[in-house]
C-alpha cells in the first residue's frame, strides 16, 4: 500500500503549477449600478453590481473585463464584495471588503486557465475622487 502513496504524492506536487506573479490593471467603473433596499440613499443590504472594462497598467489598452457584486455591510464605510477578473489567459476570483475611503486589500481565492490555483491578494486603489477608475494591484502566489 505505501508503495502507491509516494508516487501519488509526487504526482500531485508536479501537477500543481508554481505561480508567482505581480501585475496591475485599471478598471473603468462604467456600469456600476446600485439597487437600494431602503428609503435612504445608503442602506445596509444595498447591492452594487458591475461588469466593467479593464485596461493595462498604463491605462491605454483594454486587456479584459471584470464582473461582480458588492453588498453594503456598513453604511457609509464598507461593502462585502466578490468579483472575477477575466483576462486572455484565464480568470482570477477576488473576495473581501471594499472600503469607501482609502485602499482596500482583498483575497485572491482562485482562478482558471493560467491562474488555476491562484492565491494571494489584490490591493484596490481609487485613481480619482469620482470613483470612476481603480488600480487593481495583484500579488499572486
Amino acid at each position: 500500500m505505501s508503495k502507491f502513496i509516494l508516487p501519488l504524492a509526487a504526482s500531485l506536487l508536479i501537477a500543481t503549477p508554481a505561480l508567482a506573479e505581480s501585475f496591475t490593471v485599471v478598471e473603468h467603473a462604467a456600469t456600476d449600478a446600485t439597487a437600494s433596499v431602503g428609503k435612504a440613499k445608503d442602506n445596509a443590504g444595498d447591492i452594487l453590481t458591475f461588469a466593467n472594462p479593464v485596461f493595462d497598467a498604463a491605462n491605454k489598452k483594454q486587456v479584459g473585463t471584470d464582473n461582480g457584486f458588492c453588498i453594503r455591510t456598513v453604511v457609509g464605510k464598507a461593502y462585502g464584495c466578490h468579483w472575477t477578473l477575466s483576462l486572455k489567459d484565464g480568470q482570477i476570483a477576488t473576495d473581501g471588503p471594499f472600503h469607501d475611503s482609502g485602499d482596500t486589500t482583498m483575497a485572491v481565492t482562485g482562478g482558471t486557465g493560467k491562474y488555476v490555483g491562484a492565491k494571494g491578494e489584490m490591493v484596490l486603489h481609487a485613481r480619482n475622487a469620482k470613483g470612476s477608475e481603480y488600480d487593481f494591484r495583484y500579488s499572486l502566489k
